[in-house]
């Protein structure tokens, strides 16, 4: 994971960040072998900016992986977001608005401590003392029958 990003990284960060696209983006998230350069949960898309180094048979290699994890990827050269930042904004506000949501209109699985996707609930709260199984909690050793 790099601490650093590059400039144009910086670039559409601008406008990805704060929802400003009315989706949140985390910024160099990891997707288990992979580190993405901004992911949106809520949409499982992926999205890259290229440098000129990049492997073109491994990027496809991982795209497809990803792809049948159930994400989708975008990808644009440093010279698209360069030369066409109003560009790349729109293709990825449309990725947005075509895409599915992951979670069918339930809250997300893991809101965050802001309480952020927390608009309904989606189930009651355990009783006090309970928790995983059903009935009164018993004292390590004994045993109900």
């Amino acid at each position: 994971m790099r601490r650093n990003p590059t400039e144009l990284e910086v670039r559409v960060w601008r406008n990805l960040s704060n929802s400003q696209l009315g989706h949140k983006f985390r910024r160099q998230h990891v997707i288990f072998p992979y580190i993405c350069d901004f992911f949106c949960p809520s949409k499982g898309l992926i999205v890259e900016v290229d440098g000129d180094t990049h492997d073109a048979a491994y990027d496809d290699r991982r795209d497809t992986r990803l792809a049948a994890k159930g994400f989708a990827t975008l990808r644009f050269t440093n010279h698209q977001v360069w030369d066409n930042l109003d560009g790349v904004v729109l293709t990825i506000a449309s990725a947005l608005r075509e895409g599915s949501d992951r979670w069918s209109g339930l809250p997300h699985p893991n809101p965050s401590p802001e309480g952020e996707g927390l608009s309904q609930p989606h189930s009651k709260p355990l009783p006090l003392g309970g928790g995983v199984g059903v009935g009164p909690v018993q004292k390590p050793g004994t045993c109900e029958q």
